[in-house]
C-alpha cells in the first residue's frame, strides 16, 4: 500500500514537474505565433495590392519600441466610424487584410491595423506588458489625429486581440466608443488546460477549479474575465459555435460577467463559425450584426450631417 500511495506521488510530481518545463520553454510559442509555419515574417501583401487607400504609419510605444501599423479608409474624406483592429495571435496583418477589405466595405468604415511588437515590420519580441503598450500607442495615435472623427472609434479584437482590446478599453472609457469581441478566450490560464489538458488540475483563471499552483509560470495570463466586468462601454459578442481552438462557453462566460455589469451587451452567435473563419461562415448576417451595433452605439453626430449633405457621406 505504502509503495502504492509513493508511485502516486511521484508520478503527480512528476507530471507537475514536466508541466513546469513545457511551460517555461513553449508558452511564449503557444500565445504569440508572428510567423506561420512555411512562411516569412514580411508581409505577403500590402493594402495596395487590393487597391485600398492606405497610410504607413510608424509608432513609438512608451518603452520606444518602433511599431508599424496600416491606416485603412473607405476613401480620403471618410471620417469615420473609426475601427481600431486586434488580430489574433498567428501571422500578421496582412494576413487579415481580405477580411478588413470587405469589412471597410460594409460598414462604411476605417480600419487602424496594428502590428504587435514581433509581428510584421515591428520591432521588438511579443509580451503582455509589450502589447499592452503597443495597443495603447496606437489608441493614443487615432485620438490625436484630425482627419477622422474621434468620438467614433471603435475597438474591434479577435482571439488574442479581443484579449488586448478589452484592457485597451478598460483603462481608456473616454476615447473609445464601444468594444467588439470575436472568439476571445477567458483567459490564457483557461487555455492552457485546454492545449495541456494534463495541466487543468494545476492552472486556471480565479473562477475554474483545481489549486492554480503553476499560475505563477505563466508570464502572459491575459485574464478577459477579471477585466471585462470593468468595460463601461458596449460591447459586442460575436461567437462562432465550431470555434475548434477557443470553446465558446469561454465566450458565453466573458458575456455574462460583463452583462452583470453593463447593460449595452450584446451576444450573438454564429452556428457555423470556426475560429478563423466566423466572420466568412457568418456571412450577411455577421455583418449586418456588426452594422446595427455601430448604427446603434456610434451614430453620426448631427452636426456632422450637414457636412455630409454637402460632400457626400462615406457611403457614396
Amino acid at each position: 500500500m505504502v509503495s502504492y500511495v509513493n508511485a502516486l506521488l511521484y508520478g503527480v510530481g512528476g507530471i507537475v514537474v514536466a508541466g513546469m518545463a513545457l511551460l517555461v520553454a513553449f508558452q511564449e510559442k503557444l500565445v504569440y505565433v508572428p510567423v506561420l509555419p512555411g512562411l516569412t515574417k514580411s508581409y505577403s501583401i500590402t493594402p495596395a495590392r487590393l487597391r485600398l487607400i492606405y497610410e504607413d504609419v510608424w509608432l513609438r510605444s512608451s518603452d520606444g519600441v518602433r511599431l508599424h501599423a496600416w491606416f485603412i479608409k473607405l476613401f480620403p474624406e471618410c471620417r469615420g466610424p473609426t475601427i481600431l483592429f486586434f488580430q489574433e495571435n498567428a501571422g500578421n496583418i496582412a494576413h487579415r487584410l481580405e477580411m478588413v477589405r470587405i469589412m471597410i466595405q460594409r460598414l462604411q468604415c476605417n480600419v487602424f491595423m496594428l502590428s504587435y511588437r514581433g509581428y510584421g515590420a515591428s520591432d521588438g519580441y511579443p509580451s503582455q506588458h509589450g502589447i499592452t503598450k503597443d495597443a495603447q500607442a496606437a489608441l493614443d495615435h487615432l485620438s490625436q489625429r484630425t482627419d477622422i472623427d474621434t468620438s467614433r472609434i471603435v475597438v474591434f479584437g479577435r482571439s488574442l486581440g479581443g484579449a488586448v482590446g478589452a484592457l485597451l478599453v478598460k483603462n481608456n472609457s473616454d476615447k473609445v466608443a464601444g468594444l467588439i469581441l470575436e472568439n476571445t478566450f477567458t483567459s490564457i490560464l483557461d487555455m492552457a488546460g485546454i492545449l495541456l489538458p494534463f495541466l487543468k488540475w494545476f492552472i486556471g483563471s480565479t473562477y475554474s477549479k483545481g489549486p492554480k499552483i503553476l499560475n505563477f509560470l505563466i508570464r502572459s495570463p491575459w485574464s478577459t474575465i477579471d477585466v471585462i466586468n470593468q468595460v463601461k462601454q458596449p460591447i459586442l459578442f460575436l461567437s462562432g459555435l465550431q470555434d475548434e481552438m477557443v470553446p465558446p462557453s469561454h465566450m458565453e462566460m466573458l458575456y455574462a460577467k460583463a452583462a452583470a455589469h453593463n447593460k449595452e451587451c450584446i451576444f450573438v452567435e454564429f452556428p457555423t463559425g470556426m475560429h478563423m473563419d466566423t466572420w466568412l461562415a457568418g456571412g450577411d448576417h455577421y455583418w449586418r450584426t456588426i452594422q446595427q451595433f455601430l448604427e446603434k452605439y456610434v451614430p453620426e453626430e448631427k452636426e456632422n450631417e450637414s457636412y455630409h449633405t454637402e460632400q457626400g457621406s462615406c457611403s457614396d
